[in-house]
């Protein structure tokens, strides 16, 4: 059977709304994808880095509860697990500040085995960090040599913008990676200085990765592919959190992907028209979890979608 294993940040987020903590939840970008496959049924395993505390044993319980695979973590000793605090505006998007203590040496895990057509999720800050970047790289290769499919999703945030030129030849590595990328318009001004999701396309990604997904917020998302490019409307809400609505939309196109069968041939050869179901699967993930506190798709939910 096909897996997703993602390498990414673990984190617990502690929420703020009217400048007091409202809850906390597990969280960290490629976690909150992995926690809703988990609940869709999905054979995933997560290669992060947590401490041995109170934290920690949080994330890993939680992972547990939710079946994503534990076995490639790096629980280390020295620091303690990141947290994040997230402050909601008046439009309820977040602002964060992250507070972390790692050990000199990070990322050591156990390897997972990879075969053809399983899918390699990795992103966000995590993937260009100096300190972490040539262990990532090495995975993603090794990756790349098994046949996986690999997507990355940039989710380079506003507390990042100022480096992002210094970070761009990682950027760019990683867009050469990629069998699909996916990001915001947010990610790309912070990047590029650039919304128009078709100038994004053309002067930055289609050079190293035909296949681009381009979210727009309530706006919905762009395609663009070899054979084509199309628009999906999003569904008009008003949202209660955003926070995990990009990484819900990530968990439907992966569900898509495993539940439409497309494998790495066939995610090249997909037409706009076959790419509609896969994509409406990451508008609903991601409408649904802007409508609820958590950064994932709810049990329920999960349950509705496994059954369909």
């Amino acid at each position: 059977m096909r897996k997703i294993i993602g390498i990414g940040e673990s984190i617990l987020d502690i929420i703020f709304r009217n400048q007091q903590p409202s809850h906390a939840v597990p969280g960290g970008s490629t976690f909150n994808t992995l926690i809703s496959l988990g609940r869709l049924g999905v054979p995933t395993s997560f290669i992060s880095e947590i401490g041995q505390d109170t934290v920690g044993n949080i994330i890993l319980d939680f992972m547990r509860e939710n079946h994503v695979g534990t076995e490639n973590l790096d629980v280390f000793y020295e620091g303690k697990t990141p947290i994040s605090l997230a402050f909601l505006d008046e439009h309820n998007e977040a602002q964060y500040m992250f507070y972390s203590q790692f050990p000199p040496k990070r990322l050591n895990f156990v390897w997972p085995r990879i075969d053809q057509d399983d899918i390699i999720v990795f992103g966000s800050y995590f993937a260009l960090n100096p300190a972490l970047h040539e262990k990532v790289r090495e995975f993603i290769t090794f990756a790349k040599d098994r046949k996986a499919i690999i997507y990355y999703d940039p989710n380079f945030r506003n507390a990042h913008a100022h480096e992002a030129v210094k970070l761009m030849p990682s950027v760019l590595e990683n867009l050469e990676y990629a069998d699909l990328v996916k990001g915001s318009t947010e990610d790309f001004g912070n990047l590029f200085h650039l919304t128009d999701a078709r100038k994004i396309y053309l002067d930055h990604i289609k050079f190293y990765c035909p296949n681009f997904i381009c979210t727009q917020g309530g706006a919905g998302a762009e395609l663009f592919c070899a054979q084509g490019n199309r628009h999906f409307a999003g569904t008009p809400i008003t949202p209660v959190s955003t926070i995990g609505a990009g990484d819900s939309f990530n968990a439907g196109i992966l569900f898509g992907l495993i539940k439409h069968d497309i494998t790495l041939d066939r995610l090249y050869a997909l037409t706009p028209e076959e790419w509609a179901p896969i994509i409406q699967y990451g508008i609903e993930f991601a409408t649904a979890v802007c409508q609820s506190m958590d950064n994932y798709i709810d049990r329920e939910m999960a349950a509705r979608y496994k059954e369909s």
